[in-house]
Parts: C-alpha cells; sequence; structure tokens
C-alpha cells in the first residue's frame, strides 16, 4: 500500500464520480488508496457507495457548526486524520474557505461541468444552451481560494446538438466526467501533474489555460 498515493474523497450527493474512482482504483488502473469518504450531508448515496466499497464512510453535518471557519476547521482536522496525499472534490457542494483551500494548495482538485473559466457556479448545462453554445464540456482543475478559478488541468469538450436540453447535455457531459476525473487522479498519483504558483504542469511542462483537452464527438 505504501507506494499508492492516498485519497480523501469528499462529496456532498449521488457520488457517481467517486464510483468512477472506486471502479479505476478496484480494476488496478490507478496507483491509487482511497482512505475515506466524507460527507457533509448524512445519509447521502455516495457514502453507501464507499461502505460497498469497504471505505470508510464519514458524516460531518455542516448544519452542526456556528460558522463555515469552524466546520472547514474540523473538516481539515477529520481529512488530516486520514493523512491523505490528495483530497478529491467529487460534488462536493461547499464554498471554502481561504485558509482550507489554502492548507491543501497543489493538493486537492475539484471537478465542475463547464468549460472553465466558462461558467463558474451552478447551473452550467442550462447557461451553455441560453448562450447558443456550439461546445459545452466540463473541467478538473485545483482548487485555489477563487470559487471555480483554480488552474485547469484536464478538460473534455462535447458538442451541443440541436434537440438537447438542459436534461440531456447534462448525461452527456457526465459521461466525460468519469473519464477525465480518474486520468487527473492517476496523473496526480503517478507524480505527472503538479501545480506549481499557479501553472499546472503535465510531465515537466507547462499546460495551456484550457489544461490537457479531450474531444468527445459522441452525441
Amino acid at each position: 500500500m505504501s507506494n499508492r498515493t492516498r485519497v480523501a474523497v469528499l462529496i456532498s450527493g449521488s457520488g457517481s464520480n467517486l464510483q468512477a474512482l472506486i471502479d479505476a482504483e478496484k480494476a488496478g488502473n490507478l496507483p491509487i488508496e482511497i482512505v475515506c469518504v466524507i460527507s457533509n450531508r448524512p445519509d447521502v448515496r455516495g457514502l453507501e457507495r464507499a461502505r460497498e466499497a469497504g471505505i470508510e464512510a464519514v458524516t460531518l453535518d455542516h448544519k452542526n457548526f456556528a460558522s463555515r471557519e469552524e466546520f472547514d476547521q474540523a473538516l481539515a482536522a477529520k481529512i488530516d486524520s486520514y493523512r491523505p496525499d490528495l483530497v478529491v472534490l467529487a460534488g462536493f457542494m461547499r464554498i471554502l474557505t481561504p485558509e482550507f483551500t489554502g492548507h491543501y494548495l497543489g493538493r486537492m482538485l475539484n471537478i465542475h461541468p463547464s468549460l472553465l473559466p466558462k461558467y463558474q457556479g451552478l447551473h452550467t448545462h442550462q447557461r451553455a444552451l441560453d448562450a447558443g453554445d456550439s461546445e459545452h464540456g466540463v473541467t478538473v482543475h485545483f482548487v485555489t481560494a477563487e470559487l471555480d478559478g483554480g488552474p485547469a488541468a484536464v478538460q473534455a469538450v462535447v458538442p451541443v446538438l440541436a434537440d438537447d436540453d438542459a436534461t440531456t447535455l447534462a448525461a452527456r457531459v457526465q459521461q466525460q466526467e468519469h473519464i477525465i476525473y480518474p486520468l487527473a487522479v492517476g496523473w496526480f498519483a503517478e507524480g505527472r501533474l503538479t501545480m506549481a504558483g499557479n501553472q499546472v504542469q503535465l510531465d515537466g511542462e507547462p499546460l495551456p489555460s484550457c489544461g490537457y483537452q479531450v474531444r468527445s464527438s459522441s452525441a
């Protein structure tokens, strides 16, 4: 186990991206060990996914804390008790304090369903449709104090079809989420993906602002 990257995964819901990571780990495709799954909401499907995989599942309900700062301090203490090398946000629906993001700077990844810097925040699929975009997608990025503003590591681009609504577009994007999140986590675990300053490097070479980009022609 010692040569595998220790990963803590934070969730708030169903955990489909968590499942993609679990499946890749179990298949031997990722040199990682998911050491814990922590949810800020009790009784979500993602916690069940963790238990089914034999991973320690922890609930730390943000409603039990008087302030965002107190919750983040408790969350950091809980995470650090598992000694992770990498923290993965997989549908973790909390705005994090600068102290928290600074503590894990360069070793915390998030996935966001848009081609960042477009459409930070919520309702990204509908916003892409409303704007008449021909392409949409998903970004894995390192987490900084700016919400959805950290430098991109990997992006997957999908076409927007004439008959798309937010639901069909979301489904197409989610298929790519389950591909590129394990990809990025694997690269980090292998020491290939790093962040220095506000610049992401792959194999020692700086990546463009969009990160490593893959395109899906599938409809």
